[in-house]
């Protein structure tokens, strides 16, 4: 059985921005079956939800940064309960929380209360990792495998990105069956690296804006255009349990939109079935 695929709609942002009613028809009729916000650009939840429900698009989760959560996670919960999501994402920490940084097992506690407050509104909380969270503790331990061992399964699922795990040097099928049954939601990310990346990859997805990619080794890529083994991730994903697929894509590339980039993905997927 098919896993239902959604769309980060981080990826097709501008678009969004500029016409958000607009982008989610578009992302429907590509073949999405639904999508995971990053902001809601100024509408109300309730406007939302009326555009997925006329469109038949599923609201399966939302990026929330942590700070948002921290200063106050009942509006985060009652917005996002309001347009039907089930999951909410914590999706980036800055680096003070990452692992090494003086913040990183208070950042542990903030989401394990977090995740408390979720549960009891009936919502999931998810961690969605970068390659950061994969840089090893004291104990020769993955940052991110502390944060899922000190945080229990009932307060805090994975949303695994397999594009950085991959790029950390970790293999994605294998992650994702360590998560087995704590994975309902899985990032499917493409890329193309050809050497070693100098300078900062996030440069690429407009964050540390002070530093600059110093070559081209590493670009996102549409679905089958990278490096990927996207039919084996999708098999590892089923066999963990998970319920979600969602494609995401920091930055165009090969000359592309970002909307021709989601919809070239869609396109593979639907060439996986045939």
């Amino acid at each position: 059985m098919a896993l239902p695929v959604a769309v980060q709609v981080y990826s097709v942002r501008d678009d969004a921005a500029a016409d958000f009613p607009g982008t989610l028809k578009k992302i429907k009729e590509m073949g999405y079956d639904g999508v995971e916000f990053a902001g809601l650009n100024g509408y109300a939840p309730a406007q939302i939800k009326h555009w997925c429900d006329s469109l038949g698009l599923v609201p399966i989760s939302a990026h929330v940064p942590l700070a948002e959560m921290l200063a106050d996670m009942d509006k985060v919960i009652a917005d996002y309960k309001a347009i039907g999501c089930e999951y909410i994402v914590v999706p980036y920490v800055t680096e003070e929380r990452r692992p090494g940084g003086e913040l990183f097992y208070q950042m542990v506690d903030e989401i394990r209360a977090i995740g408390q407050k979720a549960k009891e509104a009936g919502l999931v909380l998810l961690y969605h990792n970068h390659d950061f969270e994969f840089k090893k503790l004291e104990n020769g331990q993955y940052g991110l495998d502390y944060l899922y061992e000190n945080v229990a399964a009932d307060l805090l699922q994975t949303e695994l990105d397999q594009c950085w795990v991959k790029y950390s040097g970790v293999e994605p099928t294998e992650y994702l069956a360590k998560y087995a049954q704590r994975s309902p939601v899985v990032h499917l990310k493409d890329f193309f690296q050809q050497g070693e990346q100098e300078g900062d990859p996030y440069a690429l997805i407009g964050l540390n804006e002070n530093e600059k990619k110093a070559n081209t080794a590493f670009e996102f890529r549409p679905l089958g255009h990278g490096v990927q083994d996207i039919p084996a991730i999708i098999e590892a994903a089923k066999a963990a349990g998970s319920l979600w697929l969602v494609v995401e894509q920091d930055q165009p590339s090969m000359g592309k939109t970002p909307m021709e980039c989601v919809q070239m993905s869609m396109d593979y997927l639907k060439s996986l079935k045939k």
